[in-house]
């Protein structure tokens, strides 16, 4: 972590106010919070500064509106469950900024812990507009930023307001961004990378980063099919970007070209209807009916991507195998997902992982505690993984 400044680097805390970034974007329901996730993951942080003396001043964003206070995305229904999840009190400001703020903010006592309103109520936030920013930084002594997930947006309060006071990691924050590392940068050898989901589009950029990157590149998904028509197979009726042949080739010969080697499936899971627990057969990738469609990979494949993971020392997972949410297409997701947990619990890898559906397909699989790291940053895990600046990071970089 020395290319980053952490909260280790801040010196003394004690007396001092110090700007939080934390991601509070948390799902709601009828104004009551349905999964804490994102708080429990920002406590070690809060506790850690509170601990010191720190007075500590949260800013987070909520929802999208756009510039105009709305009451239903107020972040004032966060404030019972972060209190709860810290064990102490947290105070609440009316506004980020102004009047509002200064007058909380000068209430703090060392320890105590205050949550600003919704960065975005104001446009300067997403405009990451420098008055906005000064108006932020007036509060502060000095900035810590704990949310990776916001990180790749260049806002006020993710990127303009770290230019303007001493930044730092926080402990979420630098944990993310060691596994990354340890995931990507500067890995240990063999890598294997398994990437899923839907469409090949929505992924082109990661494709082309990770071939350059990694050793074995597992595609699965609906975007292996994808590749299976551009090698000539049939599909049948398949989810398939007929249009992006031509790329998935080139991604092909990409790959030769950096000695990646890329793992399609061989066989698979076919259904004639999408929906869960139909008639199904396992078949070749070279026997799919007209009118069938591929829904997962089959125990051919399965065994293929798990002696792959045999071979690596780290593993980069982003989406799933197969159409994991209906059974029994979530078989070989499920079942490379726990071959990797076992691997990595016996200590024979490094196993880091992201994306929205990666969370929830090993949610499923019951094994998203036994990967190395698993990060809930969805779109700034993925432009990190497309070899992407992230502004909020680049504005912790240790300088010199």
């Amino acid at each position: 972590m020395s290319a980053f400044r952490t909260l280790d680097d801040a010196g003394s805390l004690a007396g001092q106010r110090v700007l939080v970034r934390v991601d509070l974007n948390v799902p709601m329901d009828g104004g009551r919070v349905t999964d804490a996730t994102r708080i429990e993951r920002i406590v070690p942080t809060i506790r850690a500064i509170a601990d010191k003396g720190g007075r500590v001043v949260l800013l987070a964003h909520f929802g999208r509106p756009k510039g105009k206070r709305d009451p239903k995305d107020s972040l004032m229904p966060v404030v019972g469950p972060l209190s709860k999840a810290l064990g102490r009190e947290v105070a609440f400001a009316e506004d980020c900024i102004g009047a509002p703020a200064r007058a909380a903010t000068a209430a703090l006592k060392d320890g105590d812990v205050l949550l600003l309103e919704n960065t975005r109520y104001h446009p300067g936030e997403e405009k990451n507009d420098p008055d906005f920013a000064r108006a932020l930084a007036e509060n502060g002594d000095l900035y810590v930023n704990d949310a990776f997930s916001a990180a790749h947006r260049a806002h006020a309060s993710t990127e303009g307001i770290a230019r303007l006071l001493p930044a730092y990691a926080g402990r979420g924050m630098q944990a993310e961004l060691e596994a990354l590392t340890k995931g990507l940068e500067a890995p240990k050898h063999p890598v294997i990378a398994l990437v899923g989901g839907a469409k090949v589009s929505t992924k082109i950029d990661l494709l082309q980063n990770l071939v350059a990157k990694v050793d074995m590149l597992v595609i699965g998904g609906g975007m292996a099919n994808t590749f299976l028509h551009a090698q000539g197979k049939d599909v049948g009726k398949s989810l398939c970007e007929k249009d992006l042949a031509d790329t998935a080739l080139r991604i092909i010969e990409a790959a030769k070209a950096a000695n990646c080697r890329i793992i399609l499936p061989t066989d698979a899971v076919t259904a004639k209807e999408f929906k869960a627990n139909p008639t199904t057969e396992t078949l070749s990738v070279d026997a799919v009916p007209a009118d069938a469609m591929i829904l997962d990979a089959g125990p051919d494949s399965v065994k293929l991507v798990n002696a792959a993971i045999d071979e690596a020392a780290t593993l980069v997972w982003n989406g799933p195998l197969g159409a994991f949410e209906l059974t029994p297409f979530d078989a070989a997701t499920v079942a490379a997902a726990r071959h990797a947990a076992e691997r990595t619990k016996a200590g024979k890898l490094v196993s880091v992982a992201g994306g929205g559906d990666t969370v929830a397909a090993l949610n499923h699989a019951g094994v998203a505690d036994d990967f190395t790291y698993v990060s809930t940053a969805g779109g700034a895990f993925l432009e990190w993984l497309e070899g992407k600046e992230l502004p909020g990071v680049e504005a912790l970089r240790a300088k010199g």
